[in-house]
């Protein structure tokens, strides 16, 4: 790779905002493309020319993936200037009747890899004095999700571990930033089952250009949070004014027209 322009590591980068994250990097730097699917890797690599990209497939749902994508990067002899969290899905349904593996699969790529892979860059990136991390929370975060419950518990661990690495790290040149969008078009719709639903559909949900425009922009000014969507924004800050209850019972109400078809 050419070594006058800094690295970006974007994890999740086959599809939907990870893919957008990194055709707006590849514009002043060099990629290493993390995914499961290779063709998908390589044709983004492919499309990205003459930015010099690196395709390293890892499946973040295993324990032994974000080591193994840690050690092939420094394999390669790759120092990580920009570090995208970006892997992660979902499932909509009751938790009881959940498939466990699949939930317990989420938990490690929402949490367990996103907090390790951190854990593996942030020392080099402090040690060098400059670093930036992007992590892809959710607007999901901000209140528990009834028939989402393990999801939406992930992106408040997002959320929550960004914020406060981010004010560990001031004065360090690093910079932690926190992209929470709302439904956005993507594949994790149809991972999650939401796929048929109306927010989730062009015209409704947010593009993921516009999204990961908002979330690079961000990360270059080394801002902690960033919700994309004047309508998500608005959500987030009445809820401060809002019973815990009332938000709980409010957001089940959603999920249970969405489980029926109705929204």
């Amino acid at each position: 790779m050419s070594s006058s322009r800094p690295v970006a590591l974007v994890t999740g980068a086959s599809a939907g905002i990870g893919r957008e994250i990194a055709r707006i990097l590849a514009a002043d730097h060099d990629l290493i493309l993390s995914a499961r699917r290779e063709p998908e890797l390589r044709a983004l690599a492919a499309e990205l020319a003459p930015a010099t990209c690196h395709v390293v497939t890892a499946d973040l749902a295993d324990p032994a993936g974000p080591r193994a994508l840690f050690d092939a990067v420094a394999a390669a002899g790759l120092k990580v200037d920009v570090l995208v969290n970006n892997a992660g899905f979902g499932d909509l349904g009751p938790f009881a009747d959940a498939d466990l593996a699949k939930l317990l699969r989420m938990i490690q790529v929402n949490v367990a890899s996103l907090t390790e892979l951190t854990g593996r860059f942030v020392p080099g990136m402090r040690a060098r004095g400059r670093g930036r991390v992007l992590n892809v929370g959710s607007v999901a975060g901000f209140q528990p999700g009834p028939y989402m419950a393990v999801y939406y518990a992930t992106k408040a661990f997002v959320n929550s571990f960004s914020e406060a690495l981010s004010n560990e790290l001031e004065g360090t040149g690093v910079t932690v930033t926190c992209l929470c969008p709302g439904p956005t078009v993507s594949e994790f719709a149809a991972v999650a089952g939401v796929q048929t639903l109306s927010q989730f559909k062009p015209g409704t949900a947010a593009a993921t250009r516009p999204v990961a425009e908002a979330g690079v922009r961000a990360m270059r000014r080394g801002q902690r949070l960033v919700i994309t969507g004047l309508k998500n924004k608005l959500l987030i800050f009445a809820e401060r004014f809002l019973p815990r209850g009332v938000v709980i019972r409010a957001v089940r109400s959603l999920q249970d027209k969405r489980r029926k078809g109705e929204a």
